[in-house]
């Protein structure tokens, strides 16, 4: 029993080290599908474009213009994603930033079993805020959290899921206006003329094609995956703990749902931040209070 508990373990450890590695290979891969996608579309296809004027010149700006634009927002909200400890807990009277392990979360020496409502991790033996869940491959407790994602080396939590969403999404406008840029060029590969250009450059127009073609099906899926998690209120995790909850107590209805992860000030539904407002006033945005219906607040978490 006790070395099947410890192969067991072991396992489990080696599983989360592979993804810790995996993670930094994903961060090169992505930078690697940028790379590609600006050389076929800037330097070898539409940069070129710009000098030959007429209706082809202004096709080329419009593409490059929101080429970089999508690029700029893409990777904005990725490093976001990256740099975002999903963890932190703002304190508002103090006005700084405290870990999940600080004064407020210290470990339970005594927990008091008669309040059903006060939670605390076995794996940490701390206190765990309501929706909070323990990460394995990070080894800690996580605010609200929805998974780990090799992809940012990081979990998707309560202070960057935002962020994580707005990467999904300026990821499917960059690899959907890549793809449909260079599908006219790669038609020409199926056809009789003789295409110009080095084998370098058609080798790289055909992987950019290939490449953003794929990752804009794949985030479309996962897009939609979470666009419906939003209106429900919910995360990944959650989505299979409210099978067994007959009403959940955090649906609040579409609109403070979205607002619940992208905050009340629409000017910064779009970009990887919130307004200062927002932060002092939606206690959700922090990771520790979350607003549920009165009528089901007796609820357990």
């Amino acid at each position: 029993m006790y070395r099947s508990g410890f192969v067991m373990a072991w396992n489990v450890f080696k599983f989360c080290t592979a993804l810790r590695g995996l993670g930094s290979i994903m961060i090169l891969l992505v930078l690697g599908v940028v790379g590609v996608s600006y050389y076929a579309v800037v330097l070898s296809i539409y940069g070129p474009a710009l000098i030959s004027g007429g209706l082809d010149s202004f096709i080329a700006l419009l593409v490059l213009i929101m080429f970089h634009f999508l690029l700029v927002m893409l990777l904005w909200s990725y490093f976001s994603v990256v740099l975002t400890d999903p963890v932190q807990v703002v304190d508002e009277e103090r006005g700084d930033v405290d870990r999940l392990d600080g004064t407020e979360f210290s470990p339970l020496a005594t927990p008091d079993p008669t309040n059903a409502r006060v939670r605390y991790c076995r794996k940490c033996n701390q206190l765990k805020p309501p929706r909070c869940h323990h990460c394995s491959v990070c080894g800690r407790c996580v605010l609200k959290m929805d998974h780990h994602c090799v992809w940012v080396v990081n979990c998707v939590g309560a202070l960057n899921y935002k962020y994580f969403l707005l990467f999904l999404f300026y990821t499917l406008l960059e690899t959907t206006l890549v793809t449909l840029s260079l599908l006219p060029y790669f038609l020409e590969f199926f056809s009789d003329r003789e295409i110009p250009g080095s084998p370098s450059t058609l080798a790289t127009t055909f992987l950019a094609f290939v490449l953003n073609l794929a990752f804009a099906l794949s985030v479309f899926g996962f897009m939609i995956m979470h666009i419906s998690l939003v209106a429900g209120n919910t995360t990944t995790i959650e989505a299979y703990e409210k099978k067994m909850t007959p009403k959940w107590r955090y649906d609040l209805g579409r609109k403070r749902n979205f607002e619940q992860v992208f905050g009340t000030d629409q000017r910064y539904w779009f970009i990887p931040a919130y307004s200062d407002e927002d932060l002092r006033k939606m206690p959700a945005l922090q990771g520790l209070e979350y607003p549920s219906k009165p009528d089901l607040d007796s609820q357990e978490f």
